[in-house]
């Protein structure tokens, strides 16, 4: 098995140590809970039980429950740079960046729970006292700057259809994609995100993205 075939397995079938087995294990379940039922609305006793450990094997892990939540944000974060962007998070060819963020979509269209829980979690960390709103504030400045640079690329390639006002570019696009998120939820069987997502590309960038 090549490294990048055992990077894309589940994090519960790869070949760790029993504690980072468990660990991973839980991360998932966790993943899947908090997607449900919001941070707010899961214990840590539902926690274990998804888990299939008991509370004290989960603070074992994780002491509490924001270090859990923190975690679980973590290594979404981490799958979705390993397998999709190829440019270690220095977006300097704005297509390749463009095309992996399509490829992105379309992965999270195929998992609603991933989907689900950062529509959740994102809407429940607007609140001042959520622990999860520095991570959402950080990743939402870090995004807003890595598709800045991509569109600057575009720009001076040349590359962008003459209508379009680069500097309003990314928080459009970061709103397009968070709305298509939502739509996507409430009516999977209509909405396409990468779809609809590939097309507003298409009234922008004047090339075709790259597969």
């Amino acid at each position: 098995m090549t490294k990048a075939e055992a990077a894309t397995r589940p994090a519960s079938s790869r070949n760790y140590p029993k504690g980072e087995r468990r660990r991973a294990q839980i991360i998932e379940a966790a993943l899947t809970a908090f997607g449900q039922v919001g941070y707010r609305h899961a214990s840590t006793v539902q926690l274990a039980a998804a888990c299939g450990v008991s509370r004290a094997g989960l603070l074992h892990h994780f002491p509490t429950k924001e270090s859990l939540l923190e975690a679980v944000l973590e290594e979404r974060e981490l799958q979705d740079d390993q397998h999709f962007f190829r440019t270690d998070g220095d977006p300097t060819d704005g297509l390749e960046y463009f095309a992996s963020m399509i490829r992105l979509v379309a992965h999270n269209q195929a998992n609603p729970l991933v989907v689900s829980l950062f529509a959740v979690l994102s809407s429940e960390a607007t609140t001042t006292d959520h622990p999860a709103r520095p991570y959402f504030t950080a990743r939402y400045e870090r995004a807003r700057s890595q598709m800045t640079r991509a569109i600057e690329d575009l720009a001076d390639r040349d590359l962008l259809h003459s209508h379009v006002a680069p500097s309003e570019l990314a928080v459009n696009l970061i709103a397009l994609i968070d709305g298509l998120q939502v739509q996507w939820l409430l009516s999977p069987d209509t909405i396409d995100m990468p779809e609809h997502l590939r097309s507003m590309l298409r009234n922008v960038i004047s090339v075709e993205l790259p597969l």
